[in-house]
């Protein structure tokens, strides 16, 4: 298919692509499929009504195919881009990240959730196990958590003591104006949700076999340590909002709204634009008049049961 010449054109383009892929996005998007009515109405009534989904979709994807602009900038001009997403747990950082990443290309763009530091790791720096992972030009690294974890859920859960959480909060500034100054643009995203609406998400996942492994005894800790969560995540605003690398707070009790918000804000942190393309043609496929196609055995096959 050709690039569109006009506004019409890429109009009628745009609505041609949100209806090929509204079965992959519905997938995304399909919402607890085995949660009792109960929960339901409690959720329906506890939130105002969403953004309508026809407008999500629409919106969604013309930030996507910007997303794809940024993606092919970063490539072309060997940029280096960290975002980094915080939150409380089931303020919806996942969700973001996957609607960012799910037209971009992997190798380009990686996601980077860390497990719990090994024994070994344990005994490094702190901030040591997070640089491997940095990016190398043309490449976007989307952190789901961070080394914030020390000054919110290591702080709070006690598995860091109060000198260790005094000398991040004494290092991870100059750490990151030392990343800002390497050439990395840094983004850092708080995923702001109110006590009500974790409550809700909770009950949702514990109600819902599909979303039960997303519960883990840390998450149902953090519902007990909701102020003790407050209080780290205040004092984390006050000591590590830097002019190099300030926070940016997203209002996310709406999913949706939430999603759309973050990624245009971070569309416009970068300062992308359009870069040249070479013009793709599809080669003829070469035709050999004596080959013959072998028939394969069936059991290499597998089975069309749908």
């Amino acid at each position: 298919m050709g690039k569109p010449n006009d506004e019409a054109e890429r109009l009628d383009w745009l609505e041609a692509e949100l209806t090929d892929t509204l079965d992959e996005d519905y997938e995304l998007e399909l919402s607890e499929p085995a949660l009792s009515e109960e929960i339901r109405k409690i959720y329906r009534k506890a939130r105002p009504p969403t953004i309508p989904r026809a407008d999500y979709f629409r919106a969604l994807l013309s930030l996507q195919a910007e997303l794809i602009k940024l993606q092919d900038w970063v490539v072309y001009h060997k940029e280096k881009v960290v975002v980094i997403f915080e939150g409380r747990d089931s303020a919806g950082k996942g969700g973001a990240i996957k609607r960012i990443t799910q037209r971009l290309n992997p190798r380009v763009v990686r996601v980077v959730a860390l497990p719990a530091p090994s024994d070994r790791e344990k005994t490094q720096w702190y901030f040591q196990r997070y640089v491997p992972h940095l990016p190398a030009g043309g490449e976007i690294v989307l952190f789901d958590r961070s080394w914030y974890n020390r000054s919110g859920v290591e702080r709070v859960m006690g598995f860091a003591t109060e000198g260790e959480v005094e000398e991040f909060f004494r290092d991870v500034p100059e750490f990151e104006r030392m990343l800002v100054r390497s050439g990395i643009r840094l983004v850092k995203y708080w995923f702001s949700i109110t006590d009500e609406e974790q409550q809700l998400r909770f009950l949702m996942r514990i109600h819902d076999p599909l979303k039960q492994w997303k519960l883990s005894p840390m998450d149902l800790q953090s519902r007990v340590r909701w102020e003790g969560y407050t209080k780290a995540k205040e004092e984390t605003f006050a000591r590590t909002n830097i002019p190099e690398a300030p926070w940016y707070i997203v209002e996310a009790n709406d999913k949706k709204r939430a999603r759309l918000n973050c990624i245009d804000h971070l569309l416009t942190k970068i300062p992308y634009e359009d870069v040249p393309h070479a013009d793709i043609a599809l080669p003829e496929r070469v035709f050999n008049p004596d080959y013959e196609r072998k028939v394969l055995p069936p059991e290499l096959y597998v089975p069309s049961k749908y």
